[in-house]
């Protein structure tokens, strides 16, 4: 039953991206496999050093007779936020609960500038991120309150020190991106990204939706990497980062699978990057470089990148621009390359300027 639709979609793919399909239940057991063998060697002396500094805390908190509050309180809460991001942060609440009285609204001569009727789905997606972003910032704010002499900065929020660990971004997206191109020739991604699928249809609708959605991953970074490990490093060493990687894969359930098993990969590398940096930038760079090429290549292999900046009053079906379209994100990446290339050769520089100075030191 299962093989069925598996070799069918195979055979409609050729070269690495047909074995990929093909194999594609079973692939993940030995990538995962390989990859956790990667990160340990990687990382090991950064979960040792976590391990004992975890050790000396629970101990010298055992001494004294006193109960370790920080993961009762830091788990409950997490629990608490992803719960009602599920139930009352999607679109499917908004339609329900928000949009009835947004339409009400946009009826009136004052909210006219609501355009329901045009971006009901882009409003659909505002709340969409809105709600993850408060969601994944609140506890941080509950957590000064309860733990007053903790410093927020602490929580993965430190940018001094930057570029002492900027290659290792380098070697994540040297391992990362041409696995993605691989992985971009999958039916069921082409399909699935971007979210917001009028964002093919103008310029403001891309640019519009991938801010809401960058501005999502830097708090969701923030969450997972920055307050969860932050403040759980204490009491589990380095086996908050593997905690972490568990609902961090969850929240990826009803994406296309292989890039689910990625996030349990995503989650540990990420996570030992933030505890080795003590910051989450680099993560949040992964992140967004990653996931705006997923939507970009998306739209590429449909052909349905923007055309014009404002969407046009009257629908234009992508295979009727085709040739536009892809003659103008050419030209786009073409740019886009240029200063990533630019940007790039800076971090390198400001990297092997910022190691001397360490060896000096």
């Amino acid at each position: 039953m299962l093989l069925k639709p598996i070799l069918v979609q195979g055979k409609e793919l050729s070269g690495v991206a047909g074995f990929v399909e093909t194999v594609k239940p079973i692939l993940p057991i030995p990538a995962i496999a390989f990859a956790m063998w990667v990160l340990w060697l990687m990382f090991r002396r950064t979960w040792r050093e976590l391990d004992e500094d975890a050790h000396e805390q629970r101990a010298e908190l055992l001494a004294r007779g006193k109960v370790d509050r920080r993961p009762f309180i830091a788990l409950v809460m997490c629990a608490v936020i992803l719960a009602m991001q599920e139930y009352y942060g999607g679109r499917s609440y908004f339609d329900q609960a928000i949009a009835p009285t947004l339409t009400r609204l946009a009826e009136t001569r004052t909210w006219l500038w609501l355009a329901l009727t045009r971006y009901d789905e882009l409003w659909g997606y505002a709340w969409w991120a809105s709600t993850r972003i408060s969601g994944y910032v609140a506890p941080f704010l509950v957590w000064k309150i309860a733990f007053r002499k903790d410093s927020l900065r602490d929580l993965g929020l430190r940018v001094h020190g930057f570029f002492d660990h900027a290659w290792i971004y380098i070697l994540f997206l040297a391992i990362v991106l041409p696995a993605m191109l691989v992985v971009a020739q999958s039916p069921d991604f082409g399909a699935y990204y971007p979210f917001y699928k009028a964002s093919q249809r103008s310029w403001f609708d891309f640019l519009a939706w991938e801010s809401m959605y960058f501005a999502q991953f830097f708090a969701l970074e923030m969450f997972f990497r920055g307050f969860w490990l932050g403040v759980l490093r204490k009491s589990f060493g380095s086996g908050a980062i593997f905690a972490m990687a568990v609902p961090y894969c969850m929240i990826h359930f009803g994406k296309p699978y292989l890039e689910a098993c990625g996030a349990i990969i995503a989650g540990v590398a990420l996570g030992s990057l933030a505890m080795k940096t003590r910051s989450i930038y680099q993560g949040f760079l992964v992140h967004i470089t990653v996931a705006g090429l997923m939507d970009w290549l998306s739209l590429r292999r449909r052909h349905c990148t923007p055309l014009g900046f404002w969407p046009p009053e009257t629908p234009v079906g992508c295979m009727e621009q085709a040739a536009l379209r892809d003659a103008l994100a050419r030209q786009i990446e073409i740019v886009a390359g240029s200063v990533f290339a630019i940007l790039l050769v800076i971090a390198v520089v400001l990297t092997l300027r910022a190691r001397r100075r360490r060896q000096k030191i």
